[in-house]
């Protein structure tokens, strides 16, 4: 029961859909993956705005997802509900926060899954266990009855085994959508700190669907990363601080020591905003160069559970070095396994498209699916 916090019935005639634990569905307690939220909520009134495109698809709700407690942290351990499994290895950890989602749609018990990322909580499941994934543009999606996180930065986007999964999950979170007939030809490639078997991954998948590559420098990363920590560590300890101090004994260690450093940062939020606003704008200057980015979605491979022993800022600070930063801009991503070779477990493409860009990095993102089979 790891993968789901409640199973529903799966009425409809639709796609089999799992609901990251995040999203109000009507009738149905909303957790957010904490013991301290499971005490007192109560049935939500009616679905989160997302979901009005499923309903009208007839789409089967098989359950409400786990997920790493109140979406905060990317590693996809829950104290509460249990820790999915990884279904490329077992010791390895799913990725968060979208856990259950990611596993839920790799060991094929749903079609589509919903997942939030507000700082990589769609695509690091994503790409820990084998699957793909869209964050999407901030604000394309609606969010009301959404658990919050850092309202700044978060967005609603689909998980699915292949990018037909994932475009049907758009379908279905945005009724209408319709990916562009042809994927974009020219991208531009980000170098980064990855291991070298992960960055040669990254330029075998590109060379094999033929694009024009184009080598780029990104924007001060340190910049992007500093600001955009700011105002997460900030716009968190807003959302969650008075739960945890309410009821610490239903609030895992883990978010409680993250909480307690966001009072250094909160002087700094106003700066932070001005200074992610001058990084945003270098960023975004380089779709005058190219159609997409591309770089890897993680800088390592799935790191064990049972390597993760006291505080585990250090490794969230690995992990999501290269998807919270894309969060900050509010670009659309997408995650996809590739191979690597010498290793069993795959690693993770990263495409990064302009605001507003879904229609192009899907189409993108299914022309690698196909050139690497």
């Amino acid at each position: 029961m790891s993968t789901w916090i409640t199973m529903l019935d799966g009425a409809g005639t639709g796609p089999r859909v799992a609901v990251k634990d995040l999203v109000d569905v009507e009738g149905v307690p909303t957790t957010a993956g904490s013991r301290a939220v499971e005490r007192i909520a109560k049935p939500a009134e009616g679905d989160a705005a997302c979901l009005k495109g499923f309903r009208a698809a007839g789409a089967r709700l098989m359950g409400k997802t786990n997920l790493h407690e109140l979406a905060v942290l990317p590693l996809g351990i829950n104290p509460w509900f249990g820790t999915p499994v990884n279904p490329l290895d077992a010791a390895l950890i799913p990725g968060g926060s979208s856990s259950g989602s990611a596993v839920a749609v790799a060991t094929d018990e749903a079609d589509v899954a919903i997942g939030s990322d507000t700082g990589g909580s769609v695509r690091i499941p994503s790409a820990c266990c084998g699957v793909s994934g869209l964050k999407t543009t901030f604000g394309r999606i609606p969010i009301e009855g959404v658990w919050p996180l850092a309202p700044s930065f978060d967005t609603i986007g689909p998980i699915a085994r292949n990018f037909a999964g994932v475009t049907l999950g758009m379908q279905l979170l945005e009724p209408g959508f319709t990916p562009r007939a042809t994927p974009a030809q020219r991208i531009g490639r980000l170098r980064t700190t990855s291991l070298p078997e992960i960055e040669h991954a990254v330029d075998d998948a590109l060379r094999a669907a033929e694009f024009e590559v184009v080598e780029l420098d990104m924007p001060d990363w340190q910049e992007g990363n500093g600001a955009f920590t700011t105002i997460f560590l900030s716009e968190t300890w807003e959302t969650d601080h008075a739960l945890a101090e309410q009821d610490p004994d239903g609030v895992g260690d883990d978010i409680k020591q993250l909480l307690q450093l966001a009072p250094v940062f909160a002087p700094m939020l106003e700066d932070g905003r001005k200074q992610l606003d001058a990084w945003r704008a270098k960023l975004l200057s380089l779709f005058d160069q190219v159609e997409l980015l591309a770089l890897p979605t993680l800088p390592m491979f799935p790191p064990r559970i049972d390597e993760i022993v006291g505080d585990p800022t250090p490794l969230v600070i690995d992990i999501t070095r290269y998807t919270s930063i894309f969060n900050g801009a509010g670009t659309p991503c997408t995650a996809q396994p590739i191979p690597v070779k010498g290793s069993n477990l795959p690693a993770s493409l990263q495409l990064v498209g302009p605001l507003g860009g879904e229609e192009l990095v899907i189409p993108t993102a299914a022309r690698i699916e196909a050139a690497i089979g």
